[in-house]
């Protein structure tokens, strides 16, 4: 289940049991410059933490693991560690969630598309229902 991050100015962190409003965790996902890029390489089959920062000039480790424990909050995200003895190797995946979400940006982008093309028409939108 997906849960509000109560943080607090401190930085420490609880969790409560209310799911998150969806609307929330879209604006919140949107709204980071470098998430998207994240999950779409995420779902590309990038999933190890050094191969996302190559994979994003610019992007800061800071920002990038930031980004991974708030979509790890959401649901989107899964965390699978190898190994018990450091270095241990980590790497993150979609849930079925977070695929599901990025069928919806899919989606959005397709809109787009249509949008910049001008083939975005009534009709085409009717055709879909």
């Amino acid at each position: 289940m997906v849960h509000y991050d109560s943080s607090d100015s401190t930085g420490s962190a609880s969790t409560d049991d209310r799911p998150i409003p969806v609307a929330a965790m879209v604006e919140s996902i949107i709204g980071c410059k470098w998430s998207l890029g994240i999950l779409g390489l995420l779902a590309a089959g990038c999933h190890r933490p050094s191969a996302l920062l190559r994979a994003s000039p610019g992007l800061s480790a800071k920002v990038m693991n930031e980004r991974l424990q708030k979509m790890m909050r959401f649901g989107i995200v899964h965390r699978r560690v190898f190994g018990e003895k450091p270095p241990v190797e980590v790497e993150y995946l979609l849930t079925p969630l977070g695929q599901r979400f990025m069928g919806i940006i899919e989606e959005v982008r397709r809109l787009q598309e249509a949008v910049d093309r001008g083939t975005l028409s009534e009709e085409s939108l009717t055709d879909q229902k």
